[in-house]
């Protein structure tokens, strides 16, 4: 992986930033993140202040190879080295069997812990630099406010959780635009049987094809995992997910309101005008996942009050788009 010499300085100084404890927002392929030490039980706090995240909710664990998984997971399931040769670097975290060095404030109290190495040329740089001959790892949930749109570029962050002195964040590492745009499969392999605790680009079939066996959905006994809440990934302005044919007849239910429509083309055109803003919503799943929270901050962003959202195609490829827009879209209701 090569980086300028500029891209190298930046590397370098977010390595200084997690060193002493500071937070920095950096890029993968997914969304991104918001990193701290993950040894350092003082700057994963940070990162949970920052948010205003739950503590009992777990943290993922970034590193920069397969190397790494035996120092931060204790005994290490035999199906990790096979995912991870298979999936990594890229959108895929394996929840495993913590080791003694992952300290209860990543876990969330839990006896597993949710690895991960991603794949975006800048974030990776950042793990491979950071990690030392400890393996040293970086904690990262989404770089927003808990529950809020996940941030797809630099300036997302920015205009969330803001920079210091005023907002909350020692440095931004830009990576650019996130290309894969949701966050990365989650799959248990710390219980008896594999299971998709969370939908990502690698879809359920594309797992079972790597292990040879099947991967179920979780139970209640299954690990906490993120993106769990009924309401997640959530504008502030209401969300309606409707059928593309309804969605005109239901602006027009809304006479004087200022709405904003994320829709095919052909729906933006029969909507009426009280549809302030219209975002084309992209035919094919892979366009669509990556700029899926770029138009939902943009839709956030229109000074619309209501948001109507046409329901994508169904299928497993579209599997984690529905799963982000039916949270986006759910009721909202109390942390728990």
């Amino acid at each position: 992986m090569i980086l300028t010499k500029e891209e190298e300085a930046r590397v370098a100084r977010a390595v200084e930033v997690l060193e002493r404890g500071g937070l920095v927002a950096f890029p993968t392929e997914t969304v991104y993140g918001l990193g701290a030490d993950a040894d350092n039980e003082e700057a994963v706090g940070k990162v949970f202040a920052a948010k205003h995240r739950p503590t009992w909710h777990p943290l993922i664990v970034h590193l920069p190879s397969a190397e790494s998984i035996s120092w931060w997971a204790d005994p290490v399931p035999e199906l990790a080295g096979v995912l991870a040769e298979k999936f990594w670097p890229g959108p895929l975290t394996m929840v495993v069997p913590r080791a003694a060095r992952c300290g209860a404030w990543v876990t969330g109290g839990q006896a597993s812990v949710g690895l991960r190495c991603p794949s975006h040329r800048l974030g990776h740089a950042l793990f491979e630099a950071f990690s030392g001959p400890r393996h040293r790892g970086v904690v990262g949930p989404s770089a927003n406010s808990f529950g809020r749109i996940s941030p797809t570029t630099a300036q997302h962050v920015i205009d969330d959780l803001g920079l210091k002195p005023f907002g909350q964040v020692d440095m931004v590492l830009d990576g650019g635009a996130c290309t894969v745009g949701v966050e990365s499969t989650i799959i248990n392999l710390a219980s008896p049987e594999p299971e998709l605790l969370r939908f990502g680009a690698i879809t359920r079939e594309m797992l079972e094809e790597a292990i040879g066996r099947p991967v179920r959905n979780p139970t209640p006994k299954s690990p906490k995992v993120s993106g769990q809440l009924k309401s997640h990934y959530a504008p502030r302005t209401p969300v309606t997910l409707a059928d593309a044919d309804e969605i005109p007849e239901l602006i027009s239910k809304e006479p004087g309101t200022p709405c904003a429509v994320l829709a095919p083309r052909e729906v933006l055109g029969k909507c009426p005008s009280n549809a302030v803003c219209r975002i084309e919503a992209p035919e094919k799943e892979p366009e669509y996942a990556a700029s899926l929270y770029a138009n939902l901050h943009a839709l956030d962003a229109a000074g619309a009050e209501r948001i109507f959202i046409a329901r994508p195609p169904r299928g497993s490829a579209w599997a984690a788009v529905n799963d982000r827009l039916g949270r986006a879209s759910a009721p909202r209701s109390p942390l728990k």
